[in-house]
């Protein structure tokens, strides 16, 4: 079953307010646009027979008027001839002509109302599709972003977030293996000389006598 019953309930429908009562608005734009599509189809069908019904309807009319012409030509002879019965006659098959002529005109009136209801009901409901079709665009950007927002809150709070903080803890494990290596290199190194030793007091002396030099410098500034 469609949602709309008629063209009118089409161009009359508050498509947010449908959308907003919707549990799925996606599915339920895509039905309400598709509805929309075959009912403008079905109106512009209506318009083409209209149209069609009003060119075979001053097909008719012609015909009926070229009719009358001859009637009007036969009463014509007949009153050359003296027979105005014939005449009266060629005038009342005239008038006859003349009536079914002037019935289709009107009809062709009536058609052309229809026509000109098609014509506003196609504009109304091409507006409503647009209307339609811009709220589907709407919804689909925010279907996307918002699926977007869940992929990236499950990544972060998925298994893979732990996989590369586990893999990181590895990397760390790992530089630790390499630093405690390099340290076991220093460990059981060979004692100083004793030309290493005495020339690391006679350095230290050095440093102890410019100590005492900056010292008494500081004192008599």
């Amino acid at each position: 079953m469609g949602i709309f019953s008629r063209t009118r309930d089409i161009i009359a429908a508050n498509v947010t307010d449908l959308l907003d009562k919707a549990e799925d608005p996606a599915k339920m734009i895509r039905m309400i646009i598709m509805e929309m599509e075959e009912t403008l189809i079905e109106v512009r069908a209506s318009a083409a027979r209209t149209i069609a019904d009003q060119k075979e309807l001053r097909r008719h009319i012609a015909k009926l008027e070229t009719l009358q012409d001859s009637w009007k030509e036969k009463a014509e002879l007949a009153l050359s001839k003296d027979r105005e019965d014939l005449a009266k006659a060629a005038l009342v098959e005239r008038q006859k002509a003349a009536d079914m002529g002037e019935q289709l005109t009107s009809e062709i009136a009536v058609l052309d109302d229809a026509l000109r209801a098609n014509e506003e009901d196609i504009s109304k409901l091409q507006a409503k599709l647009r209307e339609a079709r811009a709220r589907q665009n709407t919804i689909t950007t925010r279907l996307e972003a918002a699926n977007n927002r869940i992929r990236v809150r499950e990544a972060y709070a998925g298994t893979r977030v732990d996989e590369a903080f586990a893999r990181f803890d590895m990397l760390d494990r790992r530089v630790d293996l390499a630093e405690g290596r390099a340290d076991a290199l220093g460990l059981g190194a060979a004692p100083k000389s004793l030309e290493e030793e005495i020339a690391e007091l006679k350095s230290n002396e050095k440093v102890d006598a410019e100590l005492e030099a900056l010292k008494a410098a500081v004192k008599k500034g």
